[in-house]
């Protein structure tokens, strides 16, 4: 199985513009996602996705690959199709991964690229247990539901289920936002009309289950640690500092 692992990047982000050049630790967070990505086996080739020219040019000086995409996608899925569009090899499995999150773990990946083992799955992401009350209640977390089978029933920004009985042993899930599509699914996804759940919950991924498209959960146990904002930035520098102070 061919599996790329694309890294959609876009400099002009609404709360913190630029912020794949962000630099943390003496590496920029394009490149830090990018060695986290190498290191899972499970992918075949991994490419930074971008827009921007000063993206571009920074993939390529720390010998990374890098194409070069339009300026008028809607979301990282349509820039990873325009990539996988071009590649001149024949690819199984598209992942896609979040570039604002510098200590993606290798793990998630390959645990990621695992669901594609399974017979006819055609969209894949993960799921991890909430631990803390607040954010269930947070709508910055989204979360969700799957069947028995691990497919979704539903992702949103509330609590999902409702506790109408308070003795119900429920367990609530976030939604991590990294995904893995076969081709010829990512191919037709691209091509769907928003629909009305997710201008509702603002939620790609409602696009497709409206559609009648499955999306497989795997669990992890990994914490995913993003920088959406400045403040966000604080925090992951503290956490590669404490790294750094725990390597002999």
């Amino acid at each position: 199985m061919k599996v790329v692992g694309i890294i959609p990047a876009r400099y002009a982000s609404t709360r913190f513009p630029g912020k794949p050049l962000i630099d943390i630790g003496g590496k920029s967070m394009i490149q830090r996602v990018y060695e986290q990505c190498l290191k899972a086996e499970s992918l075949t080739k991994v490419i930074v996705a971008t827009d921007d020219k000063r993206i571009y040019e920074h993939v390529l000086s720390f010998g990374g690959e890098v194409a070069l995409t339009s300026e008028h996608h809607q979301s990282g899925t349509d820039r990873c199709a325009e990539v996988v569009n071009s590649l001149p090899t024949q690819f199984d499995v598209v992942i896609n991964i979040q570039g604002d999150e510098p200590f993606i773990a290798p793990e998630q990946i390959n645990l990621l690229v695992s669901a594609f083992l399974l017979p006819k799955v055609q969209i894949a992401s993960l799921k991890k247990a909430i631990q803390l009350e607040e954010d269930i209640r947070n709508p910055n977390v989204v979360k969700v539901v799957t069947n028995v089978y691990d497919e979704a029933i539903y992702f949103s920004r509330s609590a999902i289920p409702y506790r109408r009985n308070p003795e119900a042993d429920i367990k609530y899930f976030k939604h991590i936002g990294i995904y893995g599509y076969t081709v010829d699914v990512l191919k037709k996804i691209t091509n769907l009309e928003v629909g009305q759940l997710e201008k509702a919950e603002s939620l790609e991924q409602l696009r497709w289950l409206e559609q009648g498209y499955s999306i497989t959960l795997k669990e992890t146990n990994i914490e995913t640690i993003a920088v959406d904002t400045p403040a966000d930035l604080v925090a992951v520098e503290k956490i590669l500092k404490s790294q750094n102070e725990r390597q002999p």
